[in-house]
């Protein structure tokens, strides 16, 4: 049987890694304050600390604070931004927490065991987990910008969770398998790899790769899932920069000796 001291030094060791300080907790437009309360408990008894808010309401700050207790800190040095874009720019890896597939869903979702793999896995830098609103959840829209997503198994008897249970279940995996992730190397950020999707984009399009409005924007979302997921170096990075535009004017070239 553990005793009360040794128990208190597994608690130590495990929080003391900075795999979980990099964990930023994403909250989309949160209709009760109640909910964001029960949602700061949940993170900070897990050791995770890094919450935003994406949400232009005004929330009532007693009904906040009777659910945090003593993790009330988190709502009050919370990020307040008011757009997802702005929420994620600085991340190099993001992922929308959401049980829903479908047209304009991802192909493929992590475990939250899965995902606490893939995290110890990633070089230096932000990590964002973005949750929905209580209502319905992440939107299309919002599932499209982060590179990947998160499903928790449920039964298919009652499948739905609420808010503060899915940031406690994710944020427990995330505690339980908190793993010294690697150094040495900063991957580049969420802005950064839409960007050079974009300017990929458009050398894409120069040589009339694009048959179809629908193919391009396919093809966008994949690179930029793709190239997040592979944490590339800023370097790295601009290599790619480089292959894009060289194909692009080798097209040209060839074009003009016809």
């Amino acid at each position: 049987m553990w005793s009360k001291q040794s128990f208190s030094v597994i608690i130590l060791s495990v929080e003391d890694k900075s795999y979980l300080k990099r964990i930023n907790i994403v909250l989309v437009d949160t209709q009760d304050g109640a909910n964001i309360g029960s949602v700061c408990r949940a993170m900070k008894t897990m050791g995770l600390e890094d919450l935003t808010l994406v949400t232009q309401r005004e929330y009532d700050e007693n009904r906040v604070k009777t659910l945090a207790l003593h993790a009330y800190d988190l709502y009050e040095n919370a990020q307040r931004v008011s757009s997802l874009d702005q929420a994620l720019k600085d991340s190099v890896f993001t992922v929308g927490a959401t049980r829903r597939r479908g047209k304009y869903r991802k192909l493929s979702a992590y475990s939250p065991e899965q995902l606490a793999l893939q995290i110890s896995r990633i070089p230096e830098g932000r990590v964002s987990i973005v949750f929905g609103r209580e209502s319905d959840g992440l939107r299309d829209e919002e599932v499209m910008m982060c590179s990947s997503i998160v499903t928790i198994p449920t039964s298919e008897a009652f499948p739905s969770l609420n808010l503060a249970q899915s940031v406690q279940i994710i944020a427990y995996v995330m505690f339980n398998q908190a793993q010294v992730y690697p150094t040495g190397m900063t991957a580049v950020t969420h802005e950064r790899v839409r960007a050079a999707v974009q300017e990929a984009s458009a050398h894409l399009s120069a040589i009339g790769y694009y048959k179809w409005d629908e193919e391009k924007k396919w093809t966008e979302a994949f690179l930029g899932d793709m190239l997040e997921r592979a944490a590339l170096s800023e370097s790295e990075m601009q290599r790619l920069d480089k292959l894009f535009s060289k194909i692009e004017k080798i097209k040209i070239y060839k074009d003009g000796e016809k």
